[in-house]
């Protein structure tokens, strides 16, 4: 009953602070955008990589005409496998200007740049798999409400999928850094003398390496790619979780009722992890959350300077580093909406941290 009481009473003190409630909204908001991804996004074939090169670089709400042709497929798509790795292209998109039919065939004006086109023939039987009538059903127009890259994919749908990459790696590397930083720090804090000066040797010569040099040393050591970047920001984000836990096991390992735990027999293990490690639980939940926005700046980084993800999966920092050059140009916002979604998503992680402060601090009013 008094556990009930008490989060009920930090759901009342978080929920005073509008700014934490709004970070909330969103983080929910990206994380539901990042499980159904494909299932939300324009383009849900495989990390959104439908290349059309003559609409490379258009601004938002771009729309085109476009002649689609089915392409035969080798495999069946389990729904399943389809909402975590998306379908394979069901059809080629011919970007057209205008089209008309004559007899068994279709002439199009294919679009190849402003006001730039070509003529092509195309079989209409083929296009429609003996079905004539069903022809003006492969002549689609599409809206790109956020533009296209320099790939010409869809801007949108590579904004949502690769909201997975930074939600991920803040994850990941979060949990990687509360394993190391609790353990470390805990036995450091608790055992006291040599134990805790040779981990206090530790933290401090990690905390003297400058964190960009550590990722882009365990970057260069592990390799570029996807799981190796969850693995380099978390084993470099461990150090400030150790020193707030060793103080904070330091300050508490001392009070009566964990004396009275050593009198009762109990042993270390349990003593750290039920009576001790509890009690450090806001202030550790505080630092993941700020942990977690630096995770996320981080990773974006390295994909900007060609160290993390790689194409075609999409991540945010290396959207910004193949539409950075449009910034000077008339289509700057290319560059800058995966930047404004890595700073609201950022925003949002600190928001939250400061209201978990406020929250687990029993004393707010």
């Amino acid at each position: 009953m008094i556990k009930h009481k008490n989060t009920i009473a930090f759901w009342q003190r978080f929920a005073k602070n509008k700014l934490a409630l709004t970070g909330l909204v969103v983080i929910l908001l990206a994380i539901f955008l990042a499980v159904f991804a494909y299932c939300i996004s324009p383009d849900n074939t495989s990390f959104a990589d439908t290349q059309i090169i003559e609409i490379q670089a258009k601004p938002p709400g771009y729309e085109q005409l476009f002649l689609a042709i089915p392409q035969s497929q080798t495999e069946s798509t389990s729904s399943l496998k389809a909402l975590f790795f998306g379908k394979p292209a069901a059809e080629q998109l011919i970007p057209i200007v205008s089209y008309a039919l004559k007899k068994d065939s279709i002439e199009v004006q294919k679009y190849i740049d402003e006001g730039v086109s070509v003529v092509q023939l195309y079989s209409i039987n083929q296009i429609t798999n003996g079905k004539p009538n069903n022809i003006k059903a492969h002549v689609k127009r599409k809206k790109y409400l956020l533009g296209t890259d320099t790939f010409g994919r869809d801007l949108l749908s590579r904004l949502i999928i690769g909201s997975r990459v930074s939600l991920s790696v803040g994850f990941i590397a979060v949990i990687i850094s509360l394993l190391i930083g609790i353990t470390l720090g805990a036995i450091g804090g608790y055992y006291g003398g040599q134990t805790d000066r040779l981990v206090l040797w530790f933290v401090t010569v990690i905390w003297s390496v400058p964190t960009v040099l550590m990722v882009f040393a365990f970057s260069i050591a592990l390799g570029k790619g996807f799981w190796q970047v969850f693995v380099a920001v978390g084993l470099t984000m461990w150090v400030n979780v150790a020193r707030l836990v060793r103080s904070q096991v330091m300050s508490i390992k001392n009070l009566e009722y964990i004396d009275a735990a050593r009198l009762l027999g109990y042993s270390d293990v349990r003593i750290i992890t039920k009576h001790i490690l509890p009690n450090t639980i806001g202030p550790v939940a505080v630092l993941a959350a700020g942990n977690f926005a630096t995770a996320m700046i981080i990773e974006a980084g390295l994909s900007f300077l060609g160290m993390g993800i790689q194409n075609p999966q999409p991540s945010w920092g290396l959207m910004i580093k193949e539409n950075y050059a449009f910034i000077i140009t008339n289509k700057p916002l290319l560059a800058l909406i995966p930047g404004i979604a890595m700073m609201l998503l950022v925003f949002a992680f600190n928001w939250v941290g400061n209201g978990l402060r406020d929250a687990f601090d029993v004393r707010s009013k």
